[in-house]
Parts: C-alpha cells; sequence; structure tokens
C-alpha cells in the first residue's frame, strides 16, 4: 500500500470515528427498542445526512490493491416517498504508481412508498446516476436510468429485515466509454441487544450485468443509536468478507463505518 493511499485512508476515516465518539459522550438515555428499530429502518419519514465509509484493504487482481470509498448521503423521507443521494469521494488504484482521489458519479432514487402489506413497508421509484466524477477512472462517464426498491419488516419488536435491489443501465454520456449495468441487492438484518446497541449484516451483492462480473460479501458488525440534543446519532463498524466473486477488481475484504445523523419528523 503506498504512504499517499494509507494517509488518504486515514483521513477519510478520521471524519467518521471522532464525530462517533464525540456523540456518544452526548448520550442521554438508552434508546428505546422503538426508536433504534425508527433508526435503522430505511423507509422511516426522517431527514438525515449519512456518511459512511468503505475501506477496502484487499481487491481480487489488483497488485497495489487498497481502495477507499466515502459515501455523503443526504436523505428526506417522509411518509409517502423517500429520497436518497449518494455522493462518494474515492480513492482507487489505478495502472500508475499513485492511486486517483476525486469525486465519484452522484447517484440518486425517489422512491413511492406502497401501501402496507403483510407488516411489510415497501418503496418503489425512478434510480438516475449522474456522469460527475472528476477522473475517468472514478467513474463510468455515462448518465444511468433505473430503478429502486425498498422492503422493510419489524419481524419482532427488536428484530428488523428488508432488502433495498437497485438497477441502473446507461442511456448517454461518452461514446469511448464501455456501456454499463449494474444490479446490486442490499439485504438487511438488524438484531437489538439492548441500551442502543445491535448487530447488523448489510453486504451489497453487486453483478455487473455487462461482463457478468459479480462479488457477494457477508458483514457482520456491530451499531449504537443515540441521542445528542433533536437530532439521532447511528454509528456503526461493519467487516465484510466477500464469500464469492467473478472479475478482477472485486473486494475480499472492507471495512463499512458509518455516522447516520438524523432528525426525526
Amino acid at each position: 500500500m503506498s504512504t499517499q493511499t494509507a494517509m488518504r485512508t486515514r483521513c477519510a476515516l478520521a471524519v467518521l470515528v471522532p464525530m462517533m465518539l464525540v456523540g456518544m459522550r452526548a448520550v442521554a438515555h438508552a434508546q428505546s427498542a422503538e426508536e433504534v428499530a425508527k433508526a435503522n429502518n430505511p423507509l422511516a419519514p426522517i431527514t438525515a445526512i449519512n456518511f459512511q465509509n468503505y475501506s477496502i484493504p484487499s481487491i481480487y487482481g489488483v497488485d497495489d490493491p487498497h481502495a477507499n470509498s466515502l459515501l455523503l448521503r443526504p436523505v428526506i423521507a417522509t411518509e409517502r416517498f423517500i429520497f436518497r443521494g449518494t455522493l462518494p469521494v474515492s480513492t482507487v488504484p489505478t495502472a500508475d504508481p499513485d492511486p486517483v482521489s476525486g469525486l465519484g458519479d452522484f447517484s440518486a432514487f425517489l422512491a413511492i412508498l406502497l401501501p402496507p402489506a403483510g407488516g411489510w413497508q415497501i418503496g418503489v421509484g425512478p434510480l438516475v446516476a449522474m456522469p460527475t466524477a472528476t477522473d475517468h477512472a472514478l467513474g463510468s462517464g455515462k448518465w444511468q436510468l433505473g430503478v429502486a426498491a425498498v422492503a422493510v419488516s419489524n419481524i419482532t419488536p427488536t428484530f428488523l429485515a428488508g432488502a433495498l435491489v437497485t438497477w441502473q443501465a446507461s442511456v448517454a454520456g461518452d461514446d469511448d466509454r464501455a456501456d454499463t449495468g449494474l444490479l446490486t441487492a442490499q439485504p438487511l438484518a438488524i438484531m437489538q441487544i439492548g441500551a442502543g446497541y445491535y448487530v447488523r449484516s448489510t453486504g451489497v451483492i453487486q453483478v455487473n450485468t455487462e461482463t457478468g462480473d459479480y462479488s457477494v460479501p457477508f458483514g457482520l458488525g456491530v451499531g449504537k443509536v443515540f441521542r445528542s440534543g433533536r437530532a439521532v446519532l447511528n454509528a456503526f463498524l461493519e467487516p465484510q468478507w466477500t464469500v464469492l466473486h467473478d472479475g478482477v477488481g472485486q473486494p475480499s475484504f472492507q471495512l463499512f463505518a458509518g455516522l447516520n445523523v438524523q432528525f426525526p419528523k
């Protein structure tokens, strides 16, 4: 791993860890099971800004494999819809001695909430990805359209399950760049263990529908929900191991960390 890459990764994680520690010192009381479930429910009516980071020290088929991606995710959710945007700030290895860092492609979806069915909340709607990357290596160079679907259920008062599935494909952009197609599926499993703490598994399965490359990670981590003033903070750390994959460039291990700052309505 290059010195510059390691420094960029430490800087990205340094954005999250101090915020987690400061917020935890502000805890006024243990969160109830209902509050923790709401904080982890992607369809709960909240306004939030999520800081989520993937640190990837091991990548299949890459000699200097380290990569890092800090995801800035604004969320606006009501009883009728949810909007979520994602802007990556990434460092990726290249054929050159030094990695490339900068902004990636911005994506967003707007899911309309359907009437609950069998205890499940469901949202479905359009997705768009824009070629905002500041370097060729950080984005697709394509405009992409697709669809997102979210389903969540409180199986018990302390166990939440669900999934987020997205599909997107290129429709315009740089003619010299390859067409893109991406299918993702993120199973969600959140089990509360008391005092605002919970264990989680949220690895994102990714399939490149153009090349057939794919990765299937398994994650197991821990998080805590707590308050700081009006805000509800949700901090977590989840190691993820790739259990199935095909193709060069898939992560073999990654560390997923996050701090979600939520303002319930």
